[in-house]
Parts: C-alpha cells; sequence; structure tokens
C-alpha cells in the first residue's frame, strides 16, 4: 500500500487517484502507524513552505518521514514536497525545512516580460541519466508544472532532470536511491505522469 502523506498542504485527491489508474492502493493519511506501515511513501503538496513546515510539527510527521527514508523505503515528493525535502527555502522569508537532499529552494526571478511567476503550464524535462522512475518516459517529455520556486541541489549526482524557464536549467527532479522528487506534478502530467508513478508503485 502507498501512503499518501496528508499535512494539509493543497488537494492531493488527484495524487491518489492517479495511483489507482495505475491499479496500485493508496490512502491518503496523517496517521504515523499508516505511513509506517506503508511499502512506498508519497509526499505530495501544493501552498506555501513555511504553513507546510508548521502542519508538519503540529501533526508529529517530521519522525515518521525521517523513519521510513531511515528504513530506505521508496519514498517520493512532488512539488511543494520536493522542495521542503531540501534544506532551506527562500519563501515565507526564508524557512528551514527537512534537510534530506543538500541543497536549497530560490524564487523565480523574471528575466523577460515573457517570464510569468508562477511558471504554469507545460514544460520539458531533460533527463540526465536513466533513473528507474523513468522507465518508459522519453527524454524531454513534457510535464505539467505550477511553481514560483524552485530547487538548486549542492551535489550534481541528485539532479536526474533539469528543465529551462526564466533564463536557466533548473532542477524538475532529484534522486538518490530510493528517494525521487519531482518538481513537476506527475499526477497532472497525463500518460508520461502515470507512468512514473507506475514506476515508483513497482519498485
Amino acid at each position: 500500500m502507498i501512503a499518501i502523506i496528508d499535512y494539509k498542504a493543497g488537494n492531493i485527491t488527484s495524487v491518489r487517484l492517479g495511483c489507482e489508474a495505475v491499479g496500485a492502493t493508496a490512502e491518503i493519511t496523517s496517521d504515523p502507524d499508516v505511513i509506517r506501515a506503508a511499502s512506498h511513501v508519497i509526499f505530495p503538496g501544493v501552498g506555501a513552505a513555511g504553513y507546510a513546515m508548521e502542519k508538519l510539527r503540529e501533526s508529529q510527521l517530521i519522525p515518521v518521514i525521517n523513519e521510513c527514508l531511515a528504513a530506505d523505503k521508496p519514498f517520493l515528493g512532488i512539488c511543494l514536497g520536493t522542495q521542503i525535502l531540501f534544506e532551506h527555502s527562500e519563501e515565507d522569508g526564508g524557512v528551514p525545512t527537512l534537510g534530506v537532499f543538500p541543497g536549497v529552494v530560490k524564487k523565480f526571478i523574471p528575466q523577460t516580460r515573457a517570464d510569468k511567476i508562477p511558471h504554469m503550464g507545460w514544460n520539458q524535462a531533460k533527463q540526465r541519466y536513466a533513473h528507474p522512475l523513468l522507465a518508459g518516459v522519453p527524454d524531454n517529455a513534457d510535464f505539467y508544472f505550477v511553481h514560483s520556486y524552485y530547487t538548486e541541489p549542492k551535489l550534481e549526482s541528485d539532479i536526474v532532470c533539469t528543465t529551462n524557464y526564466c533564463g536557466i536549467e533548473f532542477t524538475s527532479m532529484v534522486g538518490r536511491g530510493r528517494v525521487a522528487a519531482t518538481q513537476f506534478h506527475i499526477e497532472k502530467s497525463g500518460k508520461y505522469g502515470l507512468q512514473i508513478l507506475k514506476n515508483f508503485a513497482n519498485l
């Protein structure tokens, strides 16, 4: 069973529906015991980093997230759930985050009038290497993005995919071992997003 961590960071029902669409059993939960018992964990989110970290602390979910990571369970972050896996976010005046991946989260700065913030819509993900979650997903496939901040990993080895926006090549997917995270919304990204969910469920 896939546990989808519920920390009140936006509507995550679409993540559960995506899991079900690829034949996986999934449950949205904030119960630490359910999360511990799950075979796989998804850490999604839509919203702001400060609010999300506050809810994680209030729900006492930070220790159980760390337990799942220490147990080497397949673990997938999505959008805000990706940003919170880094060390610090510029959002909300500066927010310390979980520090799973070394690096920070920065705000997009428009370079031209064409650069709209948030970065919203379809964009390509350029693959750095053949990650297991990208099996069956072509290089430069389009995925759906909605975000005003982007991750900047310290370790090049953590970078799985990059995407171009606001005149920069930002990191759109990271991975290390059985932990991976996407800045794009796989649950809203059509067949290739579902392929990533299927690959994750089959790990």
